[in-house]
């Protein structure tokens, strides 16, 4: 049975959680900034698969045993995107959930969802807005959305919530939010000078995945036995 204020409380998100010092955030940050410039790749898939610097940040201790106290101690993560927003490119998210896409449904008693602020997050940059406590409406009906080369599910039934129904929620570099993965949230695009990168996770318990995609992958164990 699903918590009456879900995973996360009343409000279904966590500030303060950190996953690096901001010194060697930022410098992470510059690196990847580095890389992706030539091309200006906005969205990377998967990127805890395959380089050693995201692999070691979703296993960041801190950050762990704050998603393993939000649903248990066995712990996978089911995706993860690299985001960098480029100065002067248009380049929004729209209202969306985290917890429900073309491909999945995820449990929300058993999983969450966090953003890692790899640069600092302002809101000039294109920051997160959320609407606290809009988990409770639950998944609402979504269309699926390529842009950038990532696909997300658009909560449609979200495109009534303006900047004066959301909180914008700027992180430092170097720390992290979870989210409940039905809260609603959108980015706007960034109006800065320079480019802000982000690395979104979704963490999953052992049944907290129903797969509309046979094809989708599979999760990736971080601990416990339960897989």
């Amino acid at each position: 049975m699903t918590r009456t204020n879900g995973v996360l409380g009343r409000r279904g998100l966590r500030t303060g959680v950190e996953w690096s010092t901001p010194g060697a955030a930022r410098a992470r940050a510059a690196q990847l900034v580095a890389e992706h410039r030539s091309q200006q790749r906005e969205i990377v898939r998967n990127p805890h698969l395959n380089t050693e610097w995201a692999r070691a940040a979703v296993r960041t201790p801190q950050l762990l045993a704050a998603v393993q106290e939000a649903i248990g101690q066995d712990i996978a993560v089911e995706n993860t995107f690299l985001v960098v927003k480029w100065p002067g490119r248009a380049f929004e998210i729209p209202w969306h959930q985290d917890g429900i896409d073309a491909r999945l449904e995820l449990d929300p008693d058993r999983s969450v969802s966090a953003w890692l602020a790899i640069s600092d997050a302002t809101v000039s940059n294109g920051c997160l807005h959320a609407v606290p406590g809009s988990h409770h409406f639950g998944y609402l009906p979504f269309s699926s959305e390529a842009e950038h080369g990532a696909e997300r599910g658009r909560a449609d039934q979200a495109t009534g919530f303006t900047a004066d129904t959301s909180t914008a929620l700027p992180l430092p570099a170097g720390s992290a939010l979870l989210m409940d993965s039905r809260l609603l949230h959108r980015s706007g695009t960034n109006t800065s000078n320079g480019a802000r990168v982000g690395l979104n996770v979704r963490y999953a318990a052992p049944g907290g995945i129903r797969r509309r995609d046979p094809q989708s992958p599979s999760p990736d164990p971080l601990t416990g036995t339960g897989w």
